[in-house]
């Protein structure tokens, strides 16, 4: 039987600055007792004992808390209308020198998509992709880039061919690709926001939030976008009260600053 969980929720602030208040408790705690379970304990605090006196243990906790399921290219036709629609526009209206954020980046399928999908309509010199995470160990699978060729299904073929090797059962990613994206550790839900996007990539990811924080990022995204800068969520997500977070909708799952 476990314990307290309030208690254990303030420990986990105070060693990782992962505030567990936002995100949708039963489902939070139901992983994270799988996770103690795992470890052959029965309560929190021989696992916070655990995780504060072993790095793997504290790694191990993070990169389970977070979730981190990511593919190239996830939902095909949301790539189709970023490729033809949203990034023309975007380039007409701010040229060339786009600044584009994936956050929650994961372990990089989703900036490397956007290179990719962008080198389209620009140069890869041109290319910057601003990629975060709070998860320091996605960021160095991110930074590796070598992936499954699940992950990598939905990659259009002619640019399959063009940057991604073989490497044994696992395929990297071009150094070229990998050149293209700075990633760097954020918490949406602590850090402050970088300024002046006119791309903003998060999706799949706020569903784990309560309403509340999803409010609060979205209110942040949109500072953090310029005038007629863009939103690009998931399609298990929805903002309902866009217009009262001053957003238009431009497009199914894309998002305009008014």
């Amino acid at each position: 039987m476990f314990g307290d969980y309030e208690k254990f929720k303030k420990e986990v602030w105070t060693l990782t600055k992962i505030d567990l208040d936002a995100y949708k408790e039963k489902q939070m705690k139901r992983r994270i007792e799988t996770l103690i379970n795992k470890n052959g304990l029965k309560d929190y605090p021989p696992y916070v004992e655990m995780i504060r006196k072993e790095k793997d243990k504290f790694d191990q906790f993070v990169n389970f808390l977070t979730i981190n399921v990511s593919e190239f290219y996830r939902n095909p036709e949301q790539w189709k209308l970023l490729d033809k629609e949203v990034f023309p526009h975007l380039i007409e209206r701010f040229g060339k020198n786009l600044k584009i954020w994936s956050a929650a980046c994961s372990t990089g399928d989703e900036p490397y998509s956007l290179v990719m999908a962008l080198s389209r309509h620009l140069p890869l010199n041109q290319i910057r992709i601003h990629a975060t995470d709070i998860d320091k160990q996605v960021l160095d699978a991110a930074r590796m880039g070598l992936y499954t060729e699940k992950s990598i299904a939905a990659v259009p073929p002619d640019l399959k061919k063009k940057y991604f090797t073989k490497v044994g059962n696992s395929w990297q990613i071009s150094t070229e690709i990998k050149s293209r994206v700075d990633f760097k550790e954020h918490n949406l839900l602590r850090d402050p926001y970088p300024a002046g996007n006119h791309l903003i990539v998060c999706r799949n990811v706020l569903i784990y939030f309560t309403e509340e924080a999803k409010d609060e990022i979205f209110k942040k995204f949109n500072t953090a976008l310029v005038k007629d800068g863009n939103l690009f969520i998931g399609s298990t997500e929805q903002i309902m009260n866009y217009q009262d977070l001053h957003y238009e909708k431009a497009q199914a799952f894309f998002f305009r600053k008014v």
